[in-house]
């Protein structure tokens, strides 16, 4: 079996939880079948069994750059699919990918499977700022979903979601969850990162893109009232607007820091590791690979009842839900733990086991593998 994974993300481009997610179960999956990995960028890497190339779009497009951004995804797509794929899958990451699977179904005949990380329709708030380009993106997410073989939902919510706003068969949708890696994220004493940033007193993390989706707004309003530093760790603004909102939300607080810039892997273990809270307050999540790395970490996860986050947390065991977009609540559960040291304690255990049991990426690798082998048996 060969399978073509492609992806707007891949090491060293990447940024959000997409590209996590493909950069662990790529590794994975190569020990146990021939895989390819297409993916926007300039990497080339040839070896047994495993490829990696990268490909730029034909040319820069002028005009709104709102729209020439979303048209330069589909220049790469058409990119991508120009080399001939003789694989027997090609599966692609978010709406960027969506195009190449769906054009690789009818040049090449192979089956097609689209791994949905997040939906447009849920995510209002991009129109706004892209215009054209959200609805550009909305209608190649809705082209890849309805033709694919095989639609990848990253939770029981994303499907339930999947099936409100398309128009598809619930016999077409898998649910596999995203995963971990069990033996590299786990709980350290190290602290260099601390250091590096003048963290010297207890905090509580959070970790996420710089989006309205990540609920950021909502912690640095609760910050005031929680009894420990706050330390923000984000990367990629979606617009320059958000950021610069952000920047003046946050001069209004004494008790936060925020690293502005991607970290290597190894610091944010060691802030997760550190931290005596993780807080997740978005206020869209499909899943939230964040909450999984801060469990991995043995530290304890106050987040928003919302989405996957509700199949990854278990209230009262490994952290607490909060209601989205209520600063109140999250600083009154915070602070529960920030006092309550055996309670965080014992929240922290319990989540490492969880995500051993249920969140490896050998697991989630495995279950992948068998739901290709049962695609290429349909006719």
């Amino acid at each position: 079996m060969k399978v073509t994974f492609i992806s707007k993300e891949y090491p060293p481009n990447v940024y959000g939880g997409a590209g996590v997610h493909v950069r662990y179960l790529v590794q994975e999956l190569r020990k146990m079948i021939d895989i390819e990995v297409r993916s926007f960028g300039d990497q080339d890497i040839k070896e047994e069994g495993y490829r990696v190339k990268g490909y730029s779009s034909f040319g820069k497009l002028e005009g709104d750059p709102r729209i020439s951004k979303a048209l330069d995804t589909l220049g790469i797509d058409l990119s991508i699919v120009n080399d001939v794929m003789d694989s027997d899958i090609v599966h692609t990451h978010t709406w960027y990918a969506a195009f190449a699977g769906f054009l690789s179904k009818i040049l090449y005949n192979n089956k097609f499977v689209l791994t949905s990380h997040s939906l447009e329709p849920l995510r209002p708030w991009k129109e706004e700022q892209l215009g054209a380009g959200y609805r550009l993106s909305s209608w190649v997410e809705k082209l890849g979903i309805e033709n694919a073989d095989r639609v990848v939902a990253v939770s029981n919510m994303m499907k339930a979601d999947i099936l409100q706003y398309f128009n598809i068969d619930e016999k077409k949708i898998a649910v596999i969850y995203n995963g971990i890696d069990t033996r590299k994220w786990k709980k350290t004493l190290t602290d260099f990162t601390l250091k590096e940033y003048g963290i010297d007193e207890e905090y509580v993390l959070f970790v996420g893109r710089t989006t309205q989706q990540k609920g950021m707004i909502y912690l640095i309003e609760a910050a005031k009232d929680i009894n420990a530093k706050v330390v923000f760790c984000t990367s990629a603004p979606d617009t320059p607007e958000i950021e610069q909102m952000l920047t003046e939300k946050m001069s209004e607080t004494t008790n936060t820091l925020w690293i502005n810039k991607l970290l290597k892997e190894e610091q944010y273990i060691e802030l997760y590791s550190n931290a005596s809270v993780f807080a997740c307050p978005s206020i869209y999540e499909p899943f939230g690979i964040i909450n999984l790395e801060a469990m991995a970490c043995k530290t304890p996860v106050v987040a928003s009842r919302v989405g996957g986050i509700k199949e990854v947390v278990v209230e009262g065991e490994t952290g607490f839900f909060v209601e989205p977009a209520e600063p109140k609540q999250l600083s009154e559960k915070i602070n529960i733990l920030l006092e309550d040291k055996a309670l965080a304690k014992k929240f922290g255990e319990n989540g490492r086991k969880r995500v051993e049991e249920f969140f490896d990426w050998k697991i989630i690798a495995m279950q992948t593998k068998e739901m290709y082998e049962k695609l290429l048996k349909e006719k």
